[in-house]
């Protein structure tokens, strides 16, 4: 029974990419019926159970924190394509986008992932155990891209209002692809130790003994699943965007909600997979997907964006504003004193998912 159930799964997790990219293909730029969008719903749910098993193989392969590394970065890739692309058709009104969208993904990975995690791994063994040196160095990786590329374009002089001057832009740029490089490098080679798992005695798991690691063959048709799975995961969200403008314009909410429920789509995969890793006691591979993706995702768009705009007419807002300042700051201080002691309460979750909870209900009402 049990085997023919992982058949089952196995059929199903490699069928449903390659129609949920056919079925992309077929809905890209049209109006879309109510009928096609719960079609196109359901597909976009089943793509994202996809990926996530993917992902999983591949991180059984290549092991940690190789697996989180590529499911991290994988979305993060397509999802700066996606940006690009909505910047382009945009015109004006997307200046702020690469912005609303690096923030919401910041603050849905450093406490909606992360909170999560901690809240789960820690009502299922009464206490979180992580690296704190390895989960330190990823906290102060973020910090520091998103004051560079977030916070200072407010307060710049050279050129009015919240964007860079283009030395400043290169600048920023350059600096974010040097630090997720010496990141990576840090994470993969020199003190990989820091980001694996750990027991409650402090000891680093580095293997899973439970089950026999794939093959290389199926781990290379994982990775390919994966990458049309999460083609499909945000091109099918970006296909339904307009419904989700419309209920949005019709509640009367501003438009940044948009930005958030979509993020919170593409970042699902990544979401379920930490979720799983910190029931199983892998507390640190939960939060090398959260930070991770934050990394990422400021890492890869700001040099994307500042490459983009050599093309792109008018203005890349960049800088966020007051509250938004006030909601990072609180982040990185509530992510510093979760870090240090290397183990969290479910109260660390909570104050996590709290501080997400803001971000949301002053968005919806500033």
């Amino acid at each position: 029974m049990i085997a023919r159930l992982r058949r089952n799964v196995l059929r199903w997790t490699r069928v449903l990419p390659v129609l949920a990219v056919v079925l992309l293909a077929l809905v890209w730029g049209r109006s879309l019926p109510v009928v096609v969008v719960v079609l196109v719903s359901c597909f976009l749910a089943g793509s994202v159970l996809a990926a996530v098993h993917h992902a999983e193989v591949i991180a059984h392969r290549v092991g940690e924190p190789f697996g989180s590394l590529v499911l991290a970065v994988a979305v993060t890739i397509i999802e700066v394509a996606l940006i690009v692309t909505l910047m382009a058709d945009g015109g004006d009104k997307s200046a702020s986008l690469a912005r609303d969208t690096v923030f919401a993904a910041v603050m849905i990975t450093c406490n909606g992932i992360v909170g999560l995690c901690l809240l789960v791994g820690a009502l299922k063994s009464g206490v979180a155990h992580f690296n704190a040196e390895g989960t330190a160095a990823e906290l102060a990786t973020v910090a520091t891209l998103a004051g560079l590329s977030l916070v200072l374009p407010t307060f710049t002089t050279t050129t009015p209002g919240p964007w860079f001057s283009t030395p400043q832009l290169i600048f920023a740029a350059v600096a974010a692809l040097v630090l997720y490089g010496i990141f990576v490098t840090t994470q993969t080679v020199r003190h990989r130790d820091y980001f694996l798992p750990v027991t409650a005695a402090g000891e680093v798991i580095d293997t899973e003994d439970h089950l026999d690691p794939p093959s290389r063959k199926v781990a290379l048709t994982s990775l390919g699943l994966l990458a049309l799975a999460l083609i499909a995961v945000v091109g099918l969200a970006k296909a339904v965007s307009p419904t989700i403008e419309s209920g949005v314009a019709a509640a009367g909410l501003p438009a940044s909600v948009v930005g958030i429920v979509i993020a919170l789509l593409v970042l699902l995969p990544e979401t379920i997979a930490a979720v799983r890793a910190a029931y199983r006691d892998r507390v640190q591979t939960s939060l090398n997907l959260g930070l991770g993706s934050a990394m990422a995702s400021i890492g890869l768009t700001i040099p994307a964006v500042a490459v983009a705009s050599i093309w792109l007419a008018g203005p890349l807002y960049l800088g966020l504003g007051a509250t938004h300042m006030v909601l990072l700051a609180l982040t990185v201080v509530a992510g510093t004193l979760t870090v240090i002691p290397g183990r969290a309460t479910p109260l660390q979750g909570g104050v996590h998912l709290t501080l997400l909870a803001a971000y949301i209900v002053l968005s919806v009402s500033p």
